[in-house]
């Protein structure tokens, strides 16, 4: 017997059909079932890929006599986080008030009245374990306080809602400049963070990764700050990128990226594959590449991700798929999955599967051992930077096939099994793989296109460029419903108006095609793509720009809110997201993206929006290590410059590492001139040569 979540589009939430709790999705009617019975809700909050939101779903949501005390006494509520990033981040922030930290489940009470937190946590076990109480017991000790304890309650939740209302309330402050020496504070402390401590599990961290290459430009002022020279931004920057392509993060046989390493040496991952980390690190790869550090493994791992793109995740009308799990089954018999399955070597199926040379080049070239790294199995890292040669090569291609039971070049598309019961039944050629979740989530589609457009410009591989624009093209084509643009798509049906990130991303998205259309020679083979007229991607993103300031744009505070003004009726508050996660921060790429529509419109009332959403968010800024990505638009903002140039010149300017850069085809240069560079209104004298254009550039964009 199912119960309601059966009939959700969300794979999260259909895992949790079959479960003997009275599940509601997030709706009205659940609130006021909850405030007619005068029962607290439980709301419990993960997505598709989390582990242990797998683990509780077959423990504590299974349990009959939790369920039985659950249905009596709650309304439990579920949501899928990526369905709705603005309920999540509510709660997140009311978790971590209460207890410290968050973390996926978010499990947390609310009273019915305000719906305001009162207690949570994450994890659950059934039974007391790892220090933490069973969760029945829990539950019982929680309707006796909410039963019991109405002052209490009443006081906790007040405190609650000040906070969260004291923080989404956070007020302009014009009384600090926004100048280079806060970018520098910013550059200098996410430096710093971005280096680490050595202990811990291994974030890419993208949004910081991306702010301190800017830095390379600048010198090494941490250096000259008397700090110490490791933490040079090139050095520091180079590291982040030979972590990620050389270590067990990245699927060294079939391409990818995880999750994160679950250990400071970038060994075993969290095996499961986010859209939006992969989406962010190819775009990095490249742009550290584009910078001159020229290191085969990044261009390698750019490829590799690619073809795993292509293969496992793109469905058939173009899109891309939000992730992969980190569990798999070892067998058809398994009960349950177990995590890294799919990825990880037990060293004597490598003796069978690899001649003794090919084995002892990847005992060399990776950490394989007989006695594994993972529990007892290996996970492969590469021991060194470079090329990877024949032989290793070989090897990894008969270790794939084991995986997929076919060659890399004969497995084009792996179709994704989107459940448990399709992967055991699926006839899979080789290892039974983990689920993917094949929904479309604009924000992160953005975050793709955007690496593959930065990756076409610098390598020139005009596949990337090509499924970049087939997803933009479909996002354009699919996701507005009524004039409103939607931010999932499940199976060729919108659902969910979009959010504040999926505006922003989408626009820099659009932004990041229309310096990529300008890469594209004459006489290039697009595959059968007929190329859309000049600006089309521009004019695209002043159409989608044009509705994210209607709905979302704060005219008390400035910045852009979370959600739409009228979606917003069943939240606490209603925030303004500046911080940024595993994802950048919605603010940060939006005042980014207002600094570029200014220069290429010459419409200066997108940088007047830009200067007001910096100084609401300037406060937050005093502490540079939570917000990168408003650095990173307080970069554009100071250094913003405007190159206009002939298509040759053009083409091979957009390939080089010039961050806070925009070009316009000219056609009307003055005589003798190859180019202008400007900064808003005012340009520095044409430039008579590739040379002095190339030298006003880099002068114009480190002024700030």
């Amino acid at each position: 017997m199912t119960n309601r979540l059966a009939q959700s589009p969300s794979l999260y939430l259909r895992k949790h059909a079959e479960n003997p709790l009275d599940w509601w999705p997030w709706c009205d009617e659940a609130i006021e079932v909850a405030r007619h019975e005068n029962k607290p809700i439980f709301l419990s909050i993960g997505y598709s890929s989390c582990h242990w939101c797998t683990v509780m779903e077959g423990e504590a949501f299974s349990d009959p006599d939790i369920a039985e005390y659950m249905n009596a006494n709650f309304i439990p509520i579920k949501v899928d986080r990526e369905e709705r990033p603005d309920l999540d981040s509510i709660y997140m922030q009311g978790l971590q008030m209460m207890v410290g930290q968050g973390g996926w489940p978010l499990n947390v009470f609310l009273d019915p009245k305000d719906l305001v937190p009162f207690y949570g946590g994450t994890y659950f076990p059934v039974q007391p374990r790892y220090g933490r109480p069973g969760f029945l017991q829990v539950l019982q000790a929680i309707r006796r306080y909410y039963d019991t304890e109405k002052a209490k309650l009443e006081s906790v939740t007040a405190e609650i809602r000040g906070y969260l209302q004291q923080a989404a309330a956070l007020q302009p402050d014009g009384s600090e400049k926004l100048d280079s020496s806060l970018l520098q504070k910013g550059l200098n402390t996410n430096a710093s963070v971005l280096k680490g401590v050595g202990y811990g599990p291994s974030f890419p961290m993208m949004p910081y990764a991306q702010l301190v290459l800017r830095g390379v430009r600048f010198g090494s002022p941490l250096a000259a700050a008397n700090q110490e020279s490791e933490n040079d931004f090139r050095q520091v920057c180079t590291k982040r990128g030979l972590d990620l392509a050389l270590g067990g993060i990245y699927d060294h046989v079939a391409g990818g990226f995880h999750r994160y390493t679950v250990d400071p040496s970038w060994t075993v991952p969290h095996f499961e594959k986010m859209l939006y980390d992969n989406g962010q690190i190819v775009e990095y790869l490249a742009c550290l590449w584009s910078s001159g550090v020229r290191e085969p493994a990044f261009e390698s791992a750019i490829a590799g991700t690619v073809r795993w793109l292509k293969r496992e995740m793109t469905a058939p009308e173009g899109y891309f798929y939000a992730a992969q799990d980190a569990d798999s089954f070892p067998d058809r018999t398994a009960k349950e999955p177990e995590e890294g399955n799919f990825y990880v070597w037990n060293y004597s199926e490598l003796e069978q599967l690899l001649t003794p040379e090919e084995l002892a080049e990847m005992e060399e070239q990776f950490t394989v051992t007989a006695e594994g790294n993972f529990e007892g199995n290996n996970v492969l890292q590469r021991r060194h930077p470079g090329k990877l040669n024949d032989t290793i090569e070989t090897a990894l291609a008969k270790l794939f096939q084991m995986r997929y039971g076919a060659t890399p070049e004969t497995v084009e598309t792996f179709p994704p099994a989107i459940n448990n019961q399709e992967a055991k039944s699926g006839n899979w050629d080789g290892r039974i793989p983990p689920v993917t979740d094949p929904k479309m989530i604009v924000a992160w589609n953005s975050l793709m296109i955007s690496g593959l457009a930065r990756a076409y410009v610098v390598f020139g591989q005009i596949e990337y460029f090509l499924l970049a624009v087939r997803c933009a093209n479909f996002i354009l084509d699919s996701q507005w419903v009524q004039d409103r643009f939607h931010r999932l798509n499940y199976d060729g049906k919108p659902a969910v108006l979009a959010q504040s990130e999926d505006y922003a991303l989408f626009i820099k998205a659009l932004l990041d095609l229309q310096v990529a259309t300008l890469r594209i020679e004459d006489g290039e083979e697009t595959a059968g793509y007929e190329l859309p007229k000049a600006n089309f991607w521009l004019e695209k993103a002043v159409k989608v720009q044009e509705e994210f300031d209607e709905f979302l744009w704060s005219l008390e505070l400035g910045g852009y809110y979370n959600t739409a003004k009228d979606a917003s009726g069943d939240l606490v508050v209603r925030e303004r997201n500046y911080n940024d996660n595993a994802t950048p921060s919605a603010n940060g790429i939006a005042i980014a993206n207002l600094v570029q529509l200014a220069l290429l419109t010459e419409d200066l009332q997108y940088l007047d929006r830009a200067e007001q959403a910096l100084q609401a968010f300037r406060s937050v800024m005093n502490q540079p290590q939570g917000c990168p990505s408003l650095f990173t638009a307080l970069d554009w903002y100071l250094n913003h410059t405007l190159i206009r140039t002939n298509t040759e010149h053009l083409q091979s300017l957009i390939a080089e590492y010039v961050p806070t850069a925009v070009y316009a085809l000219a056609d009307n240069l003055p005589d003798g001139s190859v180019g202008l560079v400007c900064q808003g209104l005012s340009c520095s004298e044409p430039a008579h040569s590739r040379e002095q254009l190339w030298e006003q550039v880099q002068k114009l964009g480190v002024r700030g």
